[in-house]
């Protein structure tokens, strides 16, 4: 990416007007500075995917985490930090259901097609219950391949066994 000093985002376009205006702040500090998400996460010792998550604010930051990223960014701490310190707790799951946005509908797709086998291979490998998306660790990879370059996506979560009582 390429800085751009004059960046910004326009909170009237989906999906950036569902979220918290320290959003678009975060997404035209990043434009200027011509940062990736991996870029952002090297900085602050975060994953790529977990930086861009809060930048949605799908994640939940620390107030330090918070600091570092402003520095990173390069504006004040303050604002940041009154905007999604630790009075905020993220509103996870944004968007309409289901999803309008390509990428994000060939996710959906993905589960719904696929969903049924996968519970069925998790059941038979675990057990009953099911893959935790509270402790889940998600990585996106760009695979070289001759037909066309391939997305690698890895959900590696936690398997949490249902309780009896």
């Amino acid at each position: 990416m390429d800085p751009n000093p004059n960046a910004s985002i326009s909170t009237s376009n989906a999906p950036y007007r569902d979220l918290p205006v320290a959003s678009s702040l975060l997404f035209s500090a990043k434009a200027k500075k011509g940062l990736t998400f991996e870029q952002i996460g090297k900085a602050i010792d975060k994953d790529e995917v977990w930086v861009a998550a809060l930048f949605y604010g799908q994640a939940k930051a620390t107030d330090d985490e918070l600091r570092s990223l402003s520095k990173v960014l390069g504006f004040g701490e303050e604002s940041l930090i009154g905007d999604l310190g630790s009075h905020w707790y993220p509103n996870r799951g944004i968007g309409p259901i289901p999803p309008t946005d390509p990428v994000i509908y060939r996710l959906f797709e993905g589960v719904l097609v696929y969903g049924h086998a996968l519970k069925a291979v998790i059941h038979e490998k675990f057990g009953d219950g099911i893959m935790s998306m509270i402790d889940c660790k998600v990585h996106v990879e760009k695979k070289p391949d001759p037909k066309g370059d391939r997305v690698l996506l890895t959900f590696d979560g936690k398997f949490l066994p249902y309780a009896k009582w």
